[in-house]
């Protein structure tokens, strides 16, 4: 798509995006709902972490099929499906007494988070021009922050107020209501542009479209920024940060929670200034990644080695700089689109998209089996953060390189590639195939 969106491409984004706010509401809730949770349902630190992990694992292992999915029916019908699911699960969870039933509550609540944001991207893809991609992609997670920050201050008032029945049974309630509004005002296709054919799904075909995506190494690139950047803070604000803090730190609950709004707010701020960045200067987008790495190793080091209670002049600053995590992760997206064409950027942003939560899945459960075994020494279950931090940057280090030797090769071939680049003395060819960019 070349020019300008119309208003009414904006319109259908905001539509769309308003489910993603619905999402990362109810996937954070348990940010603050997590020492209720304890107590509902009669469990220590290792079950309480299973919620996390169960979600995010149902999440992560939806990223593909649902790309997939969305270059099948259209971002529409997926996002009306979402909606349906993310209530569904709130409403279990609402009435739910017994571990399983809320472990299955949190399962039905991740597949539906699973199917939103690949489907927001899909839907820019379609409405908005190449250089607007990351601008509004920003936009989106900004505005998907909002809920995030609704999982934090406000929703432990409501918890304290109704309760946990009547709050999570309303926004059940609330959220699936919001169904009918998707699946009359949200378009897959700005007016007047051809519809492109969407074949039948041929399991043969679908796994060689995912295979053929996985091997474009900018998407592979693309995976491990998403691996390594945000994670730390989906883990905080996800479960682990009012624990933290509270158990941790000696904080009150509600200084805990009114914490973890650093995280949004940061989000919400560093996300636009990003993506309008790198959209101006895509050269810019690896050394932001680095950048933003090298200060989380540096954070790390300093809560974890802080002799006792980090006081709270320092966590802020902390928080605040690991919220720029869910912006950098962004820049993943911004490659799949890059390197792929549009008929398969569905498939590759939810590959994309696994990596933070694989990485997320994997940190949390860590942080719970080592609070476990320690009686709850979070200075040494937070390590389970850095040693994935670390395996995610090597790797990431490794794509990097592999693409840069893409991008070169495809230049020698006279081809259009989507940014230019310098070669430096790092960038000696790689033994190996390296396809081109697709």
């Amino acid at each position: 798509m070349t020019g300008r969106a119309s208003r009414r491409s904006w319109f259908i984004w905001l539509s769309a995006a308003a489910v993603y706010l619905l999402a990362v509401f109810h996937r954070t809730s348990f940010g603050v709902a997590g020492l209720q949770a304890a107590d509902r349902f009669g469990v220590g630190a290792a079950a309480l972490g299973t919620f996390t992990v169960l979600q995010v694992g149902v999440y992560a292992a939806m990223q593909i099929p649902t790309g997939v999915l969305v270059d099948r029916y259209g971002p529409r019908r997926v996002l009306t499906a979402a909606l349906l699911f993310l209530g569904l699960g709130q409403v279990l969870l609402a009435v739910a007494h017994s571990y399983p039933l809320g472990l299955t509550a949190r399962a039905v609540l991740g597949f539906g988070d699973a199917l939103t944001f690949v489907s927001v991207l899909r839907l820019i893809a379609a409405h908005f021009p190449g250089r607007q991609y990351a601008v509004v992609t920003s936009f989106t997670t900004a505005l998907g922050y909002v809920g995030n920050l609704a999982a934090t201050v406000p929703l432990t008032l409501l918890l304290a107020g109704p309760g946990w029945t009547a709050t999570f049974l309303t926004v059940g309630v609330v959220t699936a209501g919001y169904a009918a509004w998707t699946l009359r005002r949200v378009e897959d296709h700005p007016a007047g542009v051809p519809v492109p054919e969407r074949p039948a799904v041929d399991p043969r075909a679908l796994g060689h479209q995912v295979l053929r995506t996985w091997r474009v190494p900018g998407t592979r690139l693309g995976f491990w920024v998403h691996f390594t950047t945000m994670f730390a803070p989906n883990v905080l604000t996800m479960l682990w940060g009012v624990p933290f803090l509270v158990q941790g730190q000696g904080l009150p609950a509600a200084t805990a929670s009114a914490l973890l709004t650093v995280f949004v707010f940061g989000s919400m701020l560093g996300g636009p200034l990003t993506g309008s960045l790198i959209a101006r200067r895509p050269s810019l987008r690896m050394p932001l990644v680095g950048g933003y790495l090298a200060g989380a190793a540096l954070v790390w080091a300093l809560l974890l080695g802080w002799p006792g209670a980090v006081p709270v002049a320092v966590l802020v600053p902390c928080f605040a700089f690991l919220s720029l995590g869910g912006p950098a992760s962004m820049i993943g997206f911004a490659l799949a689109r890059d390197y792929n064409p549009l008929q398969r950027v569905g498939t590759a942003t939810g590959v994309v998209n696994v990596g933070g939560f694989v990485a997320t899945t994997i940190a949390a459960l860590s942080i719970g089996v080592l609070l476990q075994w320690t009686g709850g020494n979070f200075r040494i279950a937070l390590l389970a953060v850095v040693t994935v931090l670390a395996f995610g940057t090597c790797r990431m280090l490794l794509w990097w390189r592999r693409t840069r030797a893409a991008l070169f090769a495809a230049q020698a071939r006279g081809e259009e590639i989507p940014v230019r680049i310098r070669r430096r003395p790092w960038d000696a060819p790689v033994p190996q195939r390296v396809p081109a960019a697709a």
